[in-house]
């Protein structure tokens, strides 16, 4: 079973977009998207200032874990899979990996499918191509475009968590987790 994204036939295709390993070229293209107004109210971490920025996308262990979505040739977003062991009481090196996944979007090309369309694949490359037994995702709770792009995925709410995270400007605000199972998502894609 495939765990390494080495293994993933890059570039992935959907109808209108391109994803690929982001490469330490790629970090000003990210920064310019990550740092409109809005965009890093619902990261983890704020943008600021672009060298440092781009510093920290260009660290291997960043890079490792981000690709990038391209539309007509130019980067217009970024997707996170951070690939991990499943948690097991049995030393098992055949156990099924799981992994957690995020994404931003250039609001500019925002209300036109293209994150539902990249997060769909970013799950078809998480279960077909590395053989994945889980995805998970997560975010505020308030952020709510976040939250029904998952839904809209068929992903499954599995906490809803009170006031766990201390935001830059609101202060402790809820979180919501999102996963789901590769059978799951195998029964979506079967015809109905």
């Amino acid at each position: 079973m495939p765990q390494d994204l080495d293994a993933v036939p890059w570039p992935a295709r959907t109808d209108r977009l391109s994803l690929r390993p982001a490469t330490p070229d790629d970090a000003d293209a990210i920064w310019q998207v990550r740092r409109q107004s809005g965009v890093d109210d619902w990261l983890s971490h704020d943008v600021g200032e672009r060298d440092a920025y781009v510093a920290r996308v260009r660290d291997p262990d960043r890079l490792a874990v981000t690709l990038v979505i391209e539309l007509d040739g130019r980067v217009v977003g970024d997707l996170m899979l951070q690939v991990e062991d499943s948690w097991s009481q049995r030393p098992d090196p055949e156990t099924p990996r799981q992994a957690t996944l995020g994404w931003v979007l250039d609001p500019q090309h925002g209300g036109r499918g293209y994150a539902t369309e990249a997060v769909a694949e970013l799950l078809r490359i998480s279960f077909e191509d590395l053989g994945l037994r889980r995805v998970r995702a997560v975010c505020f709770a308030e952020n709510e475009p976040s939250w029904r792009l998952m839904e809209r995925l068929g992903m499954r709410r599995e906490e809803h968590s009170v006031r766990d995270a201390l935001h830059r400007s609101r202060g402790w605000v809820d979180g919501l987790a999102y996963a789901l199972l590769a059978d799951e998502w195998r029964a979506q894609q079967r015809p109905s």
